[in-house]
Order: C-alpha cells, then sequence, then structure tokens
C-alpha cells in the first residue's frame, strides 16, 4: 500500500518527466535555415538534398540535432529581427541556401556563429569572407554564379525567340541584394543584342499578376525571372501566367520550366543545398567555416520545355537542343 507521502512524491515524478525529457531533446544543437520562399512551395527536392547531406555527417533532424527551417514568404524586411532572435537563442549554425539577403544579415548579426550560405554572386564582392580560399571568419559556403550566368540566359532566350525585341525583367525590391548585380548583367548583354529591357518589380502573388498584366498590356514579348528563392516558390503560377498569356518566359532554375516555363539556365539549386547541409554538417562534427573554402558552381543546366516551346509556336533551333541539358516532352 503506498502511503500518501509516497503518492505524492511519484505524482511529483510523473509530472516532472516530460520536463526532464524536453531538456534532455533541447540538448541536441538547433540549426536554423533560413530560406526566401513559403514552406508549401519550397521543391521537396532541395530540402531532400540538404538533408541528405547532413545524415552523411551522422546528424538526422529529430533524432540527434533539430532543423528549425524559417520561411520568409517574400518577407526579406523580416530577416533582422529574426536574426536577432536566432542570435539570442543561440543556435549552432546558420544556413542560408540560395539568399543573399539572408546571408548578409546573418554576418551582420554575428561574428560568432557559423554561417553556411549559397548565393548567386562573388561572396568576396559581398563582403562575406575575405578570400574564396580561406574565408576567414564565421561564414563559408557556396557560389552558385546566379548574376554570372544572366548573360548567357538572355542570350538563350534570344536564340529562341529571336523576333523579340522587348523583354521585361521581372526583380523582387525587397530583396534588392539578389536583383541589382544581375540587372548590370542583363543590361550589359541586351545592350550587346540589341534588346530593349522594361524593368518590372513584384514582392507579393498579387504584384506577380500585376507585372504579367503590365508586359499584355505594353506588348511585351517575353520576360526574363531574376535568381529569388519567393519566386521560386511562385514558379507554377509564373508558368500558369506565361502560358494563359503565350508569353515566352525563361528563369533561373529547372523547377521553372517543369512547371511549363519555356526555360532555364543556370545552376541546379538541390546541388547548392546539397552543399550547404554538407557544411553544416562538417561544422557540426568540430571543422572551422574560416578552413572550408568557398565553393564554386562548375555545371550549369539548359533545361527546354519542348511542350510549351510548341504552344507559343517557337521552333526551338538544332544548335540550342544539342546543348540542353533536358528536353521535357
Amino acid at each position: 500500500m503506498i502511503r500518501r507521502r509516497q503518492f505524492i512524491a511519484l505524482l511529483g515524478g510523473v509530472a516532472a518527466w516530460p520536463v526532464v525529457a524536453r531538456a534532455q531533446q533541447t540538448t541536441a544543437p538547433v540549426i536554423a535555415v533560413i530560406s526566401g520562399g513559403t514552406r508549401a512551395n519550397t521543391p521537396s527536392r532541395h530540402l531532400s538534398a540538404f538533408n541528405a547531406a547532413l545524415a552523411e555527417s551522422g546528424y538526422v533532424d529529430g533524432q540527434n540535432i533539430v532543423a528549425d527551417y524559417q520561411f520568409l514568404d517574400g518577407r526579406f524586411e523580416k530577416l533582422p529581427a529574426l536574426l536577432a532572435q536566432l542570435v539570442r537563442r543561440p543556435v549552432a549554425v546558420i544556413a542560408t541556401p540560395a539568399s543573399v539577403a539572408a546571408a548578409l544579415a546573418a554576418k551582420a548579426a554575428t561574428t560568432t556563429i557559423p554561417i553556411v550560405f549559397g548565393v548567386n554572386d562573388n561572396p568576396v564582392r559581398l563582403g562575406l569572407v575575405a578570400s574564396l580560399a580561406l574565408p576567414g571568419g564565421n561564414l563559408t559556403g557556396m557560389n552558385f554564379f546566379g548574376q554570372e550566368t544572366a548573360s548567357k540566359r538572355l542570350g538563350l532566350l534570344h536564340e529562341l525567340v529571336p523576333s523579340a525585341r522587348r523583354v521585361a525583367v521581372l526583380i523582387n525590391p525587397s530583396n534588392s541584394a539578389a536583383a541589382e548585380a544581375t540587372l548590370r548583367e542583363v543590361q550589359d548583354a541586351a545592350a550587346i543584342i540589341g534588346l530593349s529591357i522594361d524593368i518590372l518589380e513584384a514582392s507579393s502573388a498579387q504584384e506577380i499578376e500585376s507585372a504579367f498584366a503590365t508586359v499584355v498590356r505594353e506588348r511585351i514579348e517575353a520576360i526574363f525571372v531574376v535568381s529569388d528563392t519567393y519566386f521560386t516558390s511562385r514558379r507554377v503560377q509564373f508558368a500558369t501566367l506565361a502560358n494563359r498569356y503565350s508569353i515566352a518566359m525563361t528563369a533561373f532554375v529547372r523547377e521553372f520550366v517543369e512547371a511549363g516555363g519555356l526555360m532555364s539556365y543556370g545552376t541546379d539549386l538541390a546541388e547548392v543545398w546539397r552543399l550547404v547541409g554538407s557544411y553544416t554538417g562538417r561544422i557540426l562534427r568540430g571543422a572551422k567555416p574560416a578552413d572550408l573554402p568557398v565553393v564554386q558552381s562548375t555545371r550549369f543546366e539548359l533545361v527546354i520545355n519542348l511542350q510549351t516551346a510548341r504552344a507559343l509556336g517557337i521552333a526551338i533551333p538544332p544548335g540550342v537542343l544539342a546543348i540542353a541539358d533536358e528536353v521535357i516532352e
């Protein structure tokens, strides 16, 4: 028979064990993963690549690490407050795949917490690292050359639609860090080719609709989507509108083409997420960001949607078909 004092002690133990369990769980390192897109529409293969790379280092979310995903839904102005919160927490690593704005905000927020980035511009020029070989601080990651490939992408669009003389370049004004360098590349390339550029802005689903309405109203013949993680999360909307209004659209990642866009040219972002996951795992195992060289993309893929081309009445030149990495039928 249990005495009253023993019974009360037993109840106290039962009430306390979840707290103890939670305390034990929180001893697992927390990594913050910041994306400019939306949770529902972030490509699953990007997240899978990140988690697979972590697993190769022996880390599994929910077992021996906690992955705290932060999706900005295109609201890049939330970054300073978010980073301040993560630094106070604090987290073990901050991962910013495919976001210049997030990488810059993270650097401004902490000089001690390791940061692993994926950026589409030269990280030395951005001030993220001292050099590619020896980053020298608490940041390292990958440069996937979004700016440098912009002129090539515009040239490929011109080859597919040589009759187009005006091209709308769509940027996200709330993510200006990712857009400015690309605009310079596109404007320089357009001047050489002889194209007229119309710069349109959008940072929400409604503004994307308005941008396409402007393209139709102004009789602009093609649209060039600047590299932006929020735009990637809205890729189905982009493809739907482009097909509805019969507009040739070029984007920076294959997911736009898989959704129905005409073409994409650039780095496969799943590889960027994989590298960020790999470096995050290595840092959790004791590596220092200062000793991990910045990786630079060496492979760029051209993906063409042949069904969309037919619907637009575009005959893909044999030379372009020959260099395409994938043709979606």
